[in-house]
């Protein structure tokens, strides 16, 4: 990448942020709300549009699902794909476009209407996580513009819908789709940054896991007064081995 025009490339963002600020603020006017709350139409209706994004790149793009343990079928998620040129890595560009429900706490516009204030724009999703997936869309644009076909690398877009209600169905759709979501690396635009005028990158995550623990001691406690904590009930047991 040392023969890169940095300039040109930056140039070549700039000529798109427009056309990408308005497609946000149109991703922003979609409730796309995952939540038992929201209207799974809504949600079919924001992977739809961002679908359209991709697939106007000339990505070969398809609409996904999976269902979970109960057979319940996940909400939708984009997929779009650019094969590696030349055996050249391939790079997994992932967000989600699902949001939040809207609390009446806070809101001095309205939540699906991306509004400016000093600066800043402010919608259900203008961050978290509907810019994260115009930074990909943005990327693509400046990026596959330059590209001949035999130039760049692969690329896999993968934008979920379900990330704000845990993802119940993405270790499902990860073993269904492994082959579509085969890459060397992957850029995660769901992160922070330090502040405001600092741009960071995050370079390893150490993720999450949730599990039920059960200790079994007793048949029921005894009184600490009696037994002077020599004989732990399961939740001093618990709370040790949780210490350690």
């Amino acid at each position: 990448m040392s023969d890169v025009d940095v300039s040109a490339l930056r140039s070549a963002v700039a000529a798109h942020l427009p056309v990408s600020r308005a497609d946000l603020e149109a991703l922003v006017a979609i409730p796309s709300i995952s939540a038992a709350s929201g209207d799974p139409a809504q949600v079919q209706a924001s992977a739809e549009k961002v679908a359209a994004m991709l697939s106007e790149l000339g990505l070969q793009t398809q609409l996904l699902r999976a269902r979970d343990e109960d057979g319940r079928e996940g909400a939708p998620a984009v997929m779009a794909r650019r094969p590696a040129p030349g055996g050249r890595p391939t790079v997994l560009l992932y967000a989600h476009h699902d949001v939040q429900p809207v609390t009446d706490h806070g809101w001095v516009s309205p939540p699906f209407t991306a509004t400016e204030r000093d600066g800043r724009l402010y919608g259900r999703g203008s961050a978290d996580d509907k810019a994260g997936v115009m930074v990909h869309v943005t990327a693509l644009r400046t990026l596959l513009s330059r590209w001949s076909e035999d130039e760049g690398v692969g690329v896999v877009v993968f934008v979920e819908g379900e990330e704000e209600v845990g993802s119940p169905t993405f270790a499902r759709f990860l073993e269904e789709y492994r082959d579509l979501l085969a890459c060397d690396v992957i850029v995660v635009a769901d992160s922070d940054n330090w502040d405001v005028d600092s741009p960071s990158l995050t370079v390893t995550r150490r993720g999450l896991a949730d599990g039920v623990l059960t200790v079994s001691t007793l048949k029921q406690g005894l009184h600490s007064g009696m037994y002077g904590g020599a004989v732990p009930d399961a939740l001093l047991a618990m709370t040790t081995l949780l210490a350690r």
